[in-house]
């Protein structure tokens, strides 16, 4: 039988034929793959295995291969192997990418003198700060709860924001809904704190010219009330008279905001569909089906009362929260419901995401 091959530190396959019945087992560096049948459906079989391999430190995942089902056992590993060199290019691309998007804001000739791109810093620190303090927040919470997740990726574009973004990649099972929650949650939670720190550094500096030849200078954005009410709160304008605009460093604020709103859409894998989850267990299956239809009437109302303005924004973000359904939810292990505590502070996360929407974020004016 198969099982003398398998290394002591896992479990036998006769141990549990009535998840897997196993016929073949390949042993290789950080890998043991299990040939055999699921006997229940695949996500039914990877929950109940998965506490069994997690315990002597493997994820289990079920492959699909030449015809063959294979359960295959990897060595888990919370900490960084190596150089992470994908995610410092990416970092490094992101940066002159958002240095160049800063020029443009700033006003600066970055094709006459490229040297001059430095002097965006303070929009580039603005953008990247606000989108590694939110990625860093889940990488943190993976760390504690000894889930499998990668260092941020972050996304570079050469648009008028320098960014898509950045994610980062849990590669596990999750063992609870109290980690799923807690690594959900963490994210939006400290993203929301930059957000609020850089909008208050960003409405207290100087406003800057904007040429109108320029097409910043066509781009209107919608604060949400989130940035608006920091801007009351400190006594500082939103808006300049013709040809000034504000600082560039309050994007950073908006650019957090409207992150912190998507992310927190209760749908596939986003952060509000991970809360949710951990909040309603399966009820998650009704709300998430809403999240398309929102996006696809808030876009027809926009078509028709708003002249279009916005509509094509949430109606490509309706398309793709119908791929994240598709995609499913992340499903925990162990589905002992979540204490008092925290769904108080998922209902308080949930509802500062209101305070981050604006139906109208950014418009084209010219």
């Amino acid at each position: 039988m198969a099982e003398s091959t398998v290394p002591g530190d896992l479990p036998n396959p006769g141990s549990f034929t009535e998840a897997f019945l196993v016929y073949e087992v390949d042993v290789a560096e950080e890998q043991v793959r299990y040939y055999g049948e699921p006997m229940d459906e695949t996500d039914s079989v990877i929950r109940r295995l998965a506490p069994l391999f997690r315990r002597r430190g493997y994820r289990v995942d079920i492959r699909y291969e030449t015809g063959e089902h294979v359960l295959v056992a990897t060595e888990r590993s919370t900490g960084i192997d190596g150089i992470p060199w994908l995610n410092l290019v990416l970092l490094a691309a992101t940066v002159l990418t958002t240095l160049f998007a800063g020029s443009q804001w700033y006003g600066i000739d970055a094709l006459a003198d490229p040297l001059a791109l430095v002097g965006a810093w303070p929009f580039a620190l603005s953008v990247l700060g606000v989108l590694a303090v939110h990625e860093l927040g889940h990488y943190v919470l993976s760390r504690y709860h000894e889930v499998e997740a990668t260092l941020p990726y972050f996304i570079p574009m050469p648009n008028v924001l320098g960014t898509l973004g950045a994610v980062i990649r849990m590669k596990d099972t999750i063992p609870s809904r109290r980690a799923l929650f807690d690594i959900g949650v963490a994210g939006p939670l400290a993203g929301l704190v930059a957000t609020v720190v850089v909008t208050a550094v960003g409405v207290t500096l100087p406003p800057v010219a904007v040429p109108e030849s320029t097409l910043v200078a066509q781009i209107e954005l919608g604060y949400p009330l989130l940035v608006r009410g920091v801007a009351a709160l400190l006594g500082e304008p939103l808006q300049y008279g013709a040809g000034r605009m504000v600082n560039p460093v309050v994007i950073g604020g908006w650019i957090g905001a409207f992150v912190t709103f998507l992310n927190l859409l209760p749908v596939g894998q986003l952060d509000g569909a991970h809360v949710t989850r951990s909040l309603i267990g399966d009820r998650i299956r009704v709300v998430q089906r809403l999240v398309p239809v929102g996006l696809f009437a808030l876009a027809a109302y926009l078509l028709v009362a708003e002249g279009g303005q916005g509509a094509q924004l949430w109606a490509f973000w309706g398309l793709l929260s119908l791929l994240f359904l598709r995609a499913g939810t992340a499903t925990p292990i162990d589905e002992t419901p979540v204490d008092l505590g925290r769904r108080a502070l998922g209902l308080v996360t949930l509802l500062l995401g209101v305070l981050c929407f604006a139906p109208m974020p950014i418009a084209f004016v010219g």
